[in-house]
C-alpha cells in the first residue's frame, strides 16, 4: 500500500454519521474504527476537534456532556487503495460524579458492549489528564480493558499546564505502570489541544494503524 499522508487525511472531509445510546443502535460497518475514551472533562472533545481541524465534537465546561457514542466518517476517499475512509468514535466520558448511578451503569454497559463486540475497532485511545494523574475511574477502565483484551494507547492531555520537567515526570510515571498493563501500547503521547502540540503525533499514530490494515 502507498504510504498514507496524515495531512491529507485529517484535512479532508469529516461528517457526523449517527449517535448511539445503546449498542443495538450502532449500525453495522466494515470501515476501520478509531475510538477515544477518557474521564469526564479530560479534554476529549477538544482533542478530537484538533485532530480533524474542525468542531465536530461538543466542547463543554460541564463534565459528562457526551452521553452517547458519536460516530464520524473521516477522509472519505483519501487514497485509491483505502477509498472508504475510516470512522472516528467519540465515546462517553466516565467517572462523572454528578451523573446518576442508573445513567452511569447504562453508559458503561453500552461502552463495554461496543469495546467487546466491535471487530472493526482498530485502536482505542485512552485520554488521561496528567495534572490530575490517574484516578480510580481511570484504573477501573484500564482493568476492564485488560480483562476483555482490548488494546489501548494512552494520550496525556492538557500538558500545556505543566512545565517540561513535570511533563517528563508524568510520562515516566505512566510508562512505569504500562508494564503492568498487557493491553497497553508501549508508547505514551503527550498533547495539548489548546497549544496544538502532540496533535500530529496522534494523527501519525492513527495513520500507522490504518497503514497496517
Amino acid at each position: 500500500m502507498k504510504k498514507l499522508d496524515a495531512k491529507k487525511i485529517f484535512n479532508g472531509q469529516c461528517d457526523f454519521l449517527f449517535g448511539a445510546h445503546n449498542y443495538s443502535q450502532i449500525e453495522a460497518s466494515s470501515h476501520p474504527e478509531i475510538a477515544f475514551i477518557g474521564a469526564s472533562n479530560v479534554g476529549k472533545s477538544s482533542l478530537i476537534n484538533a485532530l480533524v481541524g474542525k468542531k465536530i465534537a461538543i466542547v463543554s465546561t460541564t463534565p459528562g456532556r457526551t452521553r452517547q457514542l458519536n460516530f464520524f466518517k473521516v477522509a472519505d476517499g483519501f487514497t485509491q487503495s483505502f477509498s472508504e475512509g475510516f470512522i472516528l468514535v467519540d465515546m462517553p466520558g466516565y467517572g462523572f460524579a454528578k451523573a446518576s448511578a442508573k445513567h452511569m451503569e447504562h453508559w458503561q454497559k453500552t461502552a463495554l458492549e461496543y469495546l467487546m463486540k466491535r471487530p472493526n475497532l482498530k485502536r482505542l485511545y485512552l485520554l488521561v489528564d496528567p495534572v490530575k494523574g490517574l484516578k480510580e475511574a481511570d484504573r477501573d477502565m484500564i482493568n476492564m480493558l485488560n480483562a476483555v483484551a482490548v488494546s489501548f494507547q494512552i494520550v496525556l492531555t492538557k500538558t500545556d499546564k505543566m512545565n517540561k520537567e513535570e511533563q517528563t515526570k508524568a510520562e515516566e510515571k505512566i510508562l512505569q505502570e504500562i508494564s503492568k498493563w498487557p493491553a497497553a501500547h508501549p508508547q505514551v503521547i503527550i498533547s495539548s489541544s489548546s497549544k496544538g502540540y502532540g496533535i500530529r503525533d496522534v494523527q501519525d499514530s492513527i495513520v500507522e494503524v490504518l497503514q497496517h490494515l
